[in-house]
């Protein structure tokens, strides 16, 4: 089904095709590569957006379109070519933009380059494709990876992970993804921070597994969320606001926050805590800590924000242990693809032993700094069995002093250690987490 109208503009259309290209030959990621979006109106810059999201989210499927539309791929040299002819079919097949305008418009836009030969080539592409769509469609759509459009090496893993829920995972990654909060409840409670909404028009629900999640129905920018700048919220998928409670922290405390930037699982644990507990907050990324800073400065939060490598304690570890550790790991993001379109081309298969490695060394590395009876919380924001439940298996048969927790909730599924978050599931992204606890 196509989403409501949308209002054309060509030079939308241009600026399109370079942030595509930025990711796809350039390796840039989307967020990054949108700022070429800055120099358009807004109305045009959501457009500029919606096209890039779009036809990122759907690249695998109108790739595999325009292979049986070609009787020769283009060269790499003409990639820009190839996501005009992309953007074309995503307006063509997803958007109500009138056919002629989708076509009229995107082959108008080979006349401004140096690239005219590609006019016809794109016409003809074009108007072929509308003349077959369904039995195009119906031919290429006879595998699940293209059909909605994942990687054939990610559809095979997340198949061979979890079976018969592939469809309704590969789906949910395509969704639109929701919009939540978390209500800094040192300022005001969820029901009333519910009720300052409602009197702005802004309609949200209550996350039923979290006292502080809010999920709007429509997404606002942060300037129109209430009392905003003086803390009173910060923007937080529900699955991610589940870490704070599961650490279990207790008065007096020690808490070791790695791979903490931006920063929204350090706040949160403070919101709770506040100055009964002292946080050590590290991220090997100095640009990131600062968002971190910035995020503590609004909440009026206090934490030790150092930018170092988890895997070097030597030199930010002052050998006093730690009571509770969360390592949020580097993971390969399978479970925020409904965010981040992009990491359906920007992840590749070669990319999960590296990051399953990365994972293991930084478990190896913090556990020694955990306090006995202490507890260290392991989430990934990944659905791949590999970085999660079966890296703590790995884990445990290593560590003879490790005693996993289990964790009793009516969120995600168990799994042989921790639990599992599908993307979707109650509005939040695809989440694991486990609960270590040191005998």
């Amino acid at each position: 089904m196509k989403p409501h109208n949308k209002t054309l503009s060509t030079s939308a259309r241009e600026i399109a095709v370079n942030v595509i290209c930025n990711v796809v030959r350039d390796g840039k990621s989307l967020t990054d590569a949108l700022s070429l979006c800055d120099t358009l109106d807004p109305r045009d810059a959501a457009f500029c957006r919606e096209l890039c999201y779009g036809t990122l989210r759907w690249y695998v499927r109108l790739e595999a379109i325009l292979a049986t539309l070609l009787k020769k791929a283009f060269k790499p040299k003409d990639l820009d070519i190839k996501v005009l002819a992309l953007l074309g079919l995503y307006q063509l097949i997803y958007l109500s933009t009138p056919d002629h305008a989708a076509v009229s418009e995107t082959v108008n836009l080979c006349q401004k380059g140096k690239k005219s030969w590609a006019k016809g080539v794109l016409n003809g592409v074009l108007r072929h494709f509308l003349r077959h769509q369904d039995s195009i469609e119906n031919t290429v759509d006879s595998s699940p990876g293209q059909r909605f459009s994942h990687p054939s090496w990610l559809a095979t893993q997340l198949e061979k992970d979890w079976g018969d829920d592939l469809p309704s995972i590969l789906q949910a990654n395509n969704q639109y993804p929701p919009m939540s909060i978390r209500v800094n409840q040192n300022h005001t409670t969820r029901d009333d921070y519910l009720q300052l909404l409602q009197k702005d028009g802004i309609q949200a629900e209550a996350n039923p597994f979290n006292p502080a999640s809010l999920t709007l129905c429509k997404a606002v920018g942060v300037d129109q969320l209430p009392e905003f700048w003086q803390g009173a919220c910060s923007v937080q998928d529900s699955a991610a606001q589940l870490a704070a409670p599961l650490l279990d922290t207790k008065t007096g405390d020690r808490v070791l926050d790695v791979c903490a930037a931006p920063g929204g699982k350090t706040a949160h644990l403070l919101e709770i805590m506040g100055a009964s507990i002292s946080v050590l907050a590290i991220d090997i990324d100095e640009q990131r800590n600062h968002r971190v800073k910035e995020n503590l400065q609004r909440l009026q939060l206090n934490a030790n924000v150092v930018t170092a490598d988890g895997l070097a304690p030597d030199t930010w570890f002052d050998g006093q242990l730690f009571q509770r550790i969360l390592l949020d790991a580097p993971c390969s993001a399978t479970g925020v693809i409904r965010r981040h379109p992009d990491i359906k081309l920007l992840r590749k298969q070669s990319d999960i032993p590296k990051l399953v490695e990365l994972q293991q060394k930084l478990l190896d590395t913090m556990w020694p700094l955990l306090d006995k009876k202490g507890v260290l919380l392991y989430a990934t924001c990944s659905i791949l069995k590999a970085e999660n439940s079966r890296q703590i298996a790995r884990f445990m048969a290593k560590h003879s002093d490790a005693k996993a927790i289990k964790i009793e909730a009516p969120w995600g599924r168990a799994c042989e250690y921790g639990r599992q978050i599908f993307p979707g599931e109650n509005q939040m992204d695809g989440f694991y987490y486990a609960c270590l606890s040191k005998i």
